[in-house]
């Protein structure tokens, strides 16, 4: 955890519960099952903040709505909204949404990392360097950084 605090009590809510989704039977076992707001939630749902114990999902940080998903164009929005207008964590977490989702989905989906409108004071600055391929590529070369966001994908067992 890092020290110094930037929102030393952050509200926390209690996290969804978890849908079980059924495997329907594919006649063509080739097919590309399409990806949904629920999947991509389920991927990102329990990365941890960098800053607290708790879940993305815990501290609302991320939410399902906020998922956008158009499997025809392979593309993925999600908007997170910090806990705090200047919370210097911001790029940090759109960094572990974005990993994450390179780890989870096919290569073919593009992704879009965004702050949500009117919740962060650097709100441009941060949409810009999330989505930027080679400012992103030389972040994840910092050895601290990539540690820091690998801490904040790995599992939990609480």
């Amino acid at each position: 955890m890092v020290s110094g605090l930037i929102n030393a009590n952050p509200v926390v809510y209690e996290k969804k519960e978890r849908q079980v989704r059924s495997i329907a039977t594919i006649p063509d076992e080739y097919a590309v099952e399409p990806i949904d707001q629920q999947e991509i939630f389920d991927h990102i749902r329990d990365i941890k903040d960098p800053e607290h114990p708790y879940s993305l999902e815990e501290l609302k940080v991320i939410t399902e709505d906020a998922i956008e998903v158009d499997n025809e164009r392979s593309y993925v929005r999600v908007t997170f909204t910090p806990t705090v207008e200047h919370c210097s964590m911001a790029t940090v977490i759109g960094l572990c949404l974005r990993v994450k989702l390179m780890r989870s989905l096919p290569s073919r989906y593009k992704m879009d990392i965004r702050v949500a409108p009117g919740t962060h004071a650097t709100e441009a600055a941060v949409n810009k360097q999330l989505n930027d391929k080679e400012r992103v590529a030389a972040a994840l070369e910092n050895p601290n950084l990539l540690d820091m966001v690998d801490e904040c994908l790995a599992p939990s067992y609480g």
